[in-house]
């Protein structure tokens, strides 16, 4: 019990770490209603300023694995906070070539390079702190309340960025800095990490012990990073598409727009608070919750293939967004529970990386199949959740809830196994977990 009291965490502390993925949210969704007026103003193709979001996007996919292990070999905290400096910088660059030089677009893409990188230390990051900082059904909770950050960040970021725009096109630019001291504020003075135990291990030995978390933990760690990457990208590619649809079939634009696309956020956000903070440790309810997430997903993607009226279409699409919701939370707890502190950021980080890949590949594909058929583009990505969700199925065995032995010789054994793997899906557990 006093254990339990010790771990409970103060809302300070999530509230710190939950503005970490609040402000990543912000990196592309802010820019999304500037994007014509970049257009116009720039005199340059509808191409180029869809590469202010794709590059932002791949630029933190490879980079996250990277930061990963820094975090994992340094602390939480050196990674996190110089990462948001990174990502402010990045806003001031693009903000002041695109206020005072004439051709300006070169220097907003290194600017949204530098950004990039910056976004790779966030998110991912958080996660990892947060397994390190709580445990059981707090470390659930609090992990949902992450992934509620970032829908709700999702949420408020178009609207947000639609209102700025009203002073100049490129004020959106300077909103990343403003918002970034906030969060730095909070990590550095509210975050108080633990002292590493041991000193960290050498490069080959890390990479040769993550090799063997693949190697054993493969079966089910890859579906779960495709589960995750899958949400991601069906989420934005929908919302590339129903943006479109808007704009071009019912004439909605500006800030109704973005009050139209924040109602299956909204319900996505909710649903990961709610599903994060009931979940706890109980893994036979998270695996449940993942197959049914995928079975509404996959019912409304096939659902929206025959659907037109947009009342009723907003309505369907919901039912995939509380699907989504009830899927992310579950799989952000299975993988941070994977391995022990030691590994945590790079598995998490590989993670997050899959997650950014959706989310670039999802609005290009999503355009791309919006010309070939908008029935056949629906029944596609229905068929892709119904697979996803069979693998979830299939692949992810709860294990039987094998209690640790308690003392002895067979304790003594089982707390000297190497520490940093844990077998959420079946077999025995293993140290560390």
């Amino acid at each position: 019990m006093a254990e339990e009291q010790q771990e409970r965490p103060s809302g300070k502390t999530i509230a710190a770490i939950g503005s970490v993925p609040f402000i990543m949210t912000f990196g592309n969704s802010m820019l999304i209603p500037i994007l014509p007026q970049m257009e116009s103003k720039l005199h340059i193709s509808s191409f180029q300023t869809s590469l202010t979001i794709t590059v932002f996007s791949l630029v933190a996919a490879f980079f996250i694995p990277i930061l990963g292990y820094l975090s994992d070999r340094y602390s939480r905290k050196v990674v996190i906070v110089p990462a948001l400096i990174l990502y402010g910088i990045g806003g001031l660059l693009a903000g002041f070539a695109a206020a005072l030089f004439p051709k300006p677009f070169l220097w907003i893409m290194v600017g949204r390079t530098l950004q990039g990188i910056g976004a790779a230390g966030t998110a991912p990051i958080a996660m990892a702190l947060t397994g390190d900082l709580f445990k059981g059904s707090q470390e659930s909770k609090v992990l949902g309340l992450v992934e509620s950050s970032n829908g709700f960040g999702k949420v408020i970021s178009p609207i947000l960025g639609s209102l700025v725009a009203l002073i100049v096109w490129y004020s959106v630019f300077f909103t990343f800095p403003a918002v970034v001291i906030i969060s730095i504020t909070l990590t550095w003075l509210l975050i108080k990490e633990k002292k590493k135990e041991k000193e960290p291990m050498p490069f080959k030995k890390y990479i040769h012990g993550l090799g063997s978390v693949f190697k054993h933990e493969g079966r089910w760690l890859i579906p779960a990073y495709l589960a995750g990457a899958t949400c991601l990208f069906a989420l934005f590619g929908i919302l590339f598409y129903l943006s479109d649809m808007l704009e071009k079939e019912h004439n909605i634009m500006g800030a109704g727009k973005g009050l139209v696309l924040a109602i299956p956020l909204l319900v996505m956000c909710t649903t990961s608070y709610v599903t994060g903070s009931q979940i706890g440790e109980n893994k036979k309810l998270m695996k449940r919750l993942i197959v049914i997430g995928f079975t509404l997903m996959t019912i409304a993607y096939v659902s929206l293939a025959f659907i037109g009226h947009l009342t009723l279409f907003i309505s369907v699409l919901a039912v995939s967004s509380l699907g989504t919701g009830l899927i992310l939370p579950c799989v952000n707890s299975f993988i941070t529970r994977a391995v022990g502190k030691e590994r945590r950021g790079i598995v998490t980080s590989l993670y997050g990386s899959v997650r950014f890949f959706g989310v670039a590949v999802g609005p290009p594909l999503f355009g791309w199949m919006m010309g070939w058929s908008r029935p056949g583009m629906f029944l596609s990505i229905a068929g892709l959740t119904f697979v996803i969700g069979l693998l979830a199925l299939f692949l992810i065995r709860v294990d039987s809830g094998e209690e640790k032995p308690s003392g002895g010789k067979r304790a003594k054994a089982y707390r000297n196994k190497p520490a940093g793997l844990i077998r959420p899906f079946g077999g025995r557990q293993k140290a560390g977990s």
